[in-house]
C-alpha cells in the first residue's frame, strides 16, 4: 500500500500575513480578541483578516456588535504605521455600509478618526478621509462633523494636502456646507475654494464647485462670493468639459445672482451666452441650473432685454420629458416676458 505523504510546502493560496479565521460565529470574537494582543504580528494578521471580512454587510454588522469598534479606536494610536493603515482601512470599509455609518455616530468614531488629520503617513490619512467622506454623505454624519468643529481644520488642510486627499476633503466639505455653511465661511472657505476651481484635476474642480454651490446659499456666502471675485471664474467654468463642474458653477451663479451685486457681477463677466449654450444640455442638472440662473439674471432690465430674443430657445425646453426642466423653462420665460 502507498504510504501517506505530508508536504512541508504551504498551500498555494495561503497568506502568512493573515490570521486564520475560526469557523462560523466564532470568527469575529476571536479576531476581536486578537486586535488587542500585545504581539504586533498577531494584531497585523487580525486586521488583515478583518479587512476581508467586513466587505460583507452581515460580517460588518457582526464586527460592530462584537465590540470591534472600541478596539479599533485604540489601534488608531498604535505605534506601528502598518497597524494604523490597516485600522483606517477597516473603518473606511465599514463606512461603506449604512450600518457602519450609523455605528460611527453611536460609538463616537468620528472624533478619534479626526485625530489623524496630522498623521505623517499618507496612506493612513487617505483612508481616514475616505471614511469621513462616506460619513458626511448622509445628513446626520455631516452634522456630526460640523458639530465637532472639524470644518475649519479641513479647510486649512486644502492648500497643503496631496491632490487625491484634497479631492476627498473637498467632497467632505461639500456635504458639510449643505448642513451649515457658516463654519466654512468663518474659516476663509470661499478664497480657499476659489483657488481650487481652476485646478487641472477634474475631481478637484468638481468637488470645489460643489462646495462653492453649498457655501453660496446663505446671504453671507453670496456676499463673500462677490467680494472674493469668484463669479468671473465660475463663468469660465460654464464651458468646462465636466458636467458636474458646469452644473455647480451655474447653480452658484443662480444663488449669487439673487442679490443685486451678484447679478451685475455675473452680467459683467458675460454669464448669459454660456448659460444659453447650457440650456440645450442633455444633463438635467446642467440644464435646470442654467435655466434658473438665467431666471435670476433676468430680474435685471438689461439682462431681460438681452434674453428676449432667445425666447424660442427656452420654449424648446417646455416639452422636455423631465418635469423639473419644464417648470424651470416656464418660469424663465415668464420672468423674461414680464413687462412693467
Amino acid at each position: 500500500m502507498a504510504s501517506t505523504r505530508i508536504s512541508e510546502q504551504l498551500p498555494p493560496h495561503f497568506d502568512p500575513t493573515q490570521a486564520p479565521v475560526a469557523f462560523g460565529n466564532r470568527a469575529l470574537p476571536r479576531l476581536s480578541l486578537e486586535l488587542q494582543d500585545p504581539q504586533l504580528c498577531i494584531r497585523q494578521r487580525a486586521l488583515a483578516a478583518l479587512c476581508d471580512l467586513v466587505h460583507d454587510p452581515k460580517r460588518a454588522y457582526e464586527a460592530i456588535h462584537k465590540g470591534c469598534l472600541e478596539r479599533l479606536k485604540v489601534l488608531l494610536q498604535d505605534r506601528d504605521s502598518s497597524v494604523r493603515i490597516k485600522t483606517t482601512k477597516v473603518f473606511y470599509l465599514l463606512a461603506a455600509h449604512n450600518v457602519g455609518r450609523e455605528a460611527f455616530l453611536t460609538w463616537d468614531v468620528v472624533a478619534p478618526l479626526s485625530d489623524l488629520l496630522d498623521e505623517p503617513v499618507d496612506a493612513c490619512r487617505k483612508n481616514m478621509h475616505r471614511a469621513l467622506k462616506m460619513v458626511a454623505e448622509f445628513p446626520a454624519g455631516a452634522v456630526c462633523i460640523v458639530t465637532l468643529g472639524l470644518v475649519p481644520r479641513l479647510v486649512m488642510k486644502l492648500p497643503v494636502e496631496q491632490e487625491e486627499i484634497r479631492a476627498l476633503i473637498l467632497a467632505t466639505l461639500s456635504y458639510c456646507v449643505r448642513v451649515d455653511a457658516l463654519p466654512a465661511l468663518a474659516s476663509d472657505g470661499v478664497p480657499m475654494l476659489r483657488n481650487q476651481l481652476s485646478h487641472p484635476s477634474a475631481d478637484i474642480r468638481r468637488a470645489a464647485a460643489s462646495a462653492m454651490l453649498g457655501i453660496s446659499v446663505p446671504s453671507e456666502g453670496k456676499h463673500k462670493v462677490c467680494e472674493e471675485g469668484v463669479l468671473p471664474i465660475l463663468v469660465k467654468l460654464l464651458s468646462d468639459c465636466d458636467p458636474g463642474v458646469t452644473a455647480s458653477a451655474a447653480g452658484t451663479i443662480m444663488n449669487t445672482a439673487i442679490i443685486t451685486e451678484g447679478k451685475y457681477q455675473a452680467l459683467k463677466a458675460g454669464a448669459i451666452p454660456p448659460l444659453l449654450e447650457l440650456v440645450g444640455s442633455e444633463d438635467r442638472a446642467v440644464c435646470a441650473n442654467a435655466l434658473r440662473a438665467l431666471t435670476t439674471l433676468a430680474e435685471a432690465p438689461c439682462a431681460r432685454e438681452q434674453l428676449l430674443e432667445h425666447l424660442p430657445l427656452l420654449k424648446t425646453r417646455l416639452n422636455h420629458p423631465a418635469s423639473i426642466i419644464c417648470r424651470a423653462a416656464a418660469t424663465a420665460i415668464r420672468v423674461i416676458s414680464w413687462t412693467p
